[in-house]
């Protein structure tokens, strides 16, 4: 079982004296500056490159730099900027400003776990990851519930990374849900599944039933409200959070509880749990970041050919005249 940590566990002096770094001002790091701050850690500066969020950050009463002159002032630095940039941008404007002591807060552990970011011995490395898209870390701060986030210590250079790790997540308003202690793996691995094995399989079984549904003669208008446009699912999934994937059954009819719970053990578990082992092993053994740094080496020539196919899907050209015609225009 894994350590979680709660706002009783946290103390803010570990951080409030202490001047923070956010790299990267997009949806996190613009959330988990104003939730810090509303904290009471006040020195906070941002680093950032000169485009619409230097202009927001300013607006919202930040200092803001560039990223090295950021680093330099900092002695925790939250590392905000996507994984296929971060390594770059670390190796050049980041590491030659690090002095021993400082903090690296990872977002995520793809470039720790694959080794394209290595930190020097003196500093620690830690990472404090909220669970929850950039909104809703705010929003939740907000109103009081929080958001789970996981904490990583990986360097413990002052001795303090953990106090330090759990500061922040207090300061961010995670510890109200809970900060869970997991591993750079943990969270590299857990993220890329959901990313390349689970998502795949629910939007492949969508896509079947749109088509099989689309052959016995209904309408897409029917088909895709059913299916997600009505938001329902996303309502179950909410329920599913809230009380449990089986325990949501309830708040439905008891027709369409015996249909799911009768039909539950009839599927063919087999390809299915195949596919998830075949994308795990190849997660760990590195080869998807192998292959995600080709794409990016030939230019996301492959990327952005799959972003094309899967845009012109035909349940997204469906998509396109559904939402047209059921706005009625």
């Amino acid at each position: 079982m894994s350590t979680i940590y709660y706002d009783k566990d946290g103390d803010l002096a570990f951080v409030t004296g202490k001047t923070i770094a956010i790299i990267g001002y997009g949806n996190q790091g613009r959330s988990q500056a104003l939730n810090m701050r509303d904290s009471g850690v006040k020195n906070i500066v941002i680093g950032s490159v000169r485009d619409e969020s230097w202009t927001q950050a300013n607006e919202d009463g930040f200092p803001v730099y560039s990223i090295a002159e950021a680093s330099k002032m900092a002695d925790i630095i939250f590392i905000l900027i996507p994984d296929e940039v971060a390594p770059k941008i670390y190796s050049e404007e980041i590491e030659p400003n690090l002095k021993a002591g400082d903090v690296l807060n990872f977002s995520s552990g793809y470039n720790i776990t694959y080794g394209f970011i290595t930190p020097q011995k003196d500093v620690d490395v830690i990472m404090v990851a909220p669970r929850m898209i950039g909104k809703g870390v705010r929003e939740t701060y907000e109103n009081g519930t929080g958001f789970p986030t996981f904490i990583v210590v990986q360097q413990n250079a002052s001795g303090q990374a953990k106090e330090i790790a759990i500061s922040l997540a207090k300061a961010l308003g995670s510890t109200k849900a809970g900060a869970i202690e997991v591993t750079f793996n943990d969270e590299t691995y857990l993220d890329l599944m959901s990313e390349q094995a689970v998502w795949p399989l629910i939007m492949n079984v969508i896509n079947e039933a749109f088509k099989l549904f689309i052959e016995k003669g209904h309408s897409p208008e029917a088909i895709l409200t059913e299916l997600y446009l009505s938001k329902e699912p996303a309502v179950m999934m909410e329920k599913m959070a809230d009380v449990g994937l089986f325990k949501q059954l309830p708040m439905h009819s008891r027709t369409s509880q015996y249909g799911q719970l009768s039909r539950f053990g009839k599927v063919d578990t087999a390809p299915i749990r195949k596919f998830l082992e075949e994308q795990y092993e190849n997660i760990v053994n590195g080869g998807f970041a192998k292959e995600w740094a080709a794409v990016m080496e030939d230019d996301m020539k492959e990327y952005e050919a799959l972003k094309e196919q899967a845009f012109h899907n035909e349940i997204s050209m469906a998509e396109a005249r559904v939402k047209e015609n059921l706005s009625g225009r």
